[in-house]
């Protein structure tokens, strides 16, 4: 091969971004992401909270029995694989998720973001994805389909939520950060991909990952928790889960003191300090 062919294939466009152009993707992706307006946020992050709360749901739904037929390994790998539906909703319909958005902390290290406008966003988006979230729960209360399967499905939640609010704090935070080391390398592969389906694959794996691994995220708590929280007052959920008398930390300010805080100081280091910035100081930091 000579010199021209040599360099008619260096210029042949991959398939993907290099890991360094998603880098620099990064910076413009933020740009934008901070430019949106308060309502623009609100609206995309309570529709983040939706989506994310369909993949809980649809999680909780498809698996309620499953574990007894096919095994419990079994059943998380499905549960985790339904479950990415949420993202996919999120990257490629369009919202505003704030786990995601972590990865804003690239554009503000590289100078191209005010740390005061990323604050400004995550804030917004935080509590919009938390509205969007309690919608969905009282939807899907609403709807009684927790009572498939003589509930089942209601059980398989409770025990869901219960579950949660009764890690130690250091246990959830831990998971915390896995969990957004793998949701925001799921977020930088779809930067990468160039079409929809490859979009697709690069989301399914890493959220597969976190949630069949049993990994924390503070947006699909807001929905896992409170409808387990909405459950517990059905006697007949309680007596399917067989969870009679051990429920005392299942209530809103054990969400919040036990679940909601440490798992999102976790996502935060997860997201902005194991892909942000280390991504950052490998790609972009000599090239300012």
């Amino acid at each position: 091969m000579d010199s021209k062919e040599i360099q008619e294939v260096r210029n042949v466009e991959p398939g993907f971004l290099a890991p360094a152009g998603v880098a620099r993707a990064m910076i413009g992706i933020g740009k934008a992401k901070t430019s949106l307006s308060v309502i623009q946020m609100i609206i995309l992050g309570i529709l983040a909270g939706v989506f994310i709360g369909f993949g809980s749901e649809l999680a909780t739904m498809a698996t309620y029995d499953m574990g007894k037929f096919l095994g419990e390994g079994f059943a998380k790998f499905i549960f985790g694989s339904v479950f990415s539906v949420g993202l996919i909703l999120v990257v490629i319909a369009g919202a505003e998720l704030f786990t995601g958005n972590n990865l804003i902390f690239v554009s503000v290290l590289n100078g191209d973001v005010k740390l005061s406008k990323m604050l400004n966003n995550w804030f917004w988006v935080y509590v919009a994805n938390f509205i969007g979230s309690l919608l969905l729960v009282w939807l899907m209360y609403a709807s009684g389909l927790w009572q498939t399967g003589s509930f089942g499905a209601g059980a398989k939640a409770l025990a869901i939520a219960n579950g949660k609010v009764n890690l130690s704090w250091g246990a959830a935070f831990s998971r915390a950060i896995v969990c957004n080391w793998l949701v925001c390398l799921a977020v930088w592969l779809a930067v990468a991909s160039k079409d929809v389906v490859g979009k697709i694959f690069a989301i399914y794996f890493p959220i597969m990952a976190f949630v069949a691994s049993g990994f924390e995220h503070s947006v699909a708590n807001m929905y896992l928790i409170p409808i387990g929280i909405l459950l517990k007052n059905s006697a007949e959920v309680v007596a399917a889960a067989d969870l009679s008398g051990k429920l005392a930390n299942l209530s809103w300010g054990g969400f919040i003191a036990r679940n909601l805080i440490p798992v999102t100081l976790g996502n935060i280091i997860g997201g902005a300090f194991f892909v942000a910035t280390l991504y950052w100081v490998v790609y972009l930091k000599d090239k300012k």
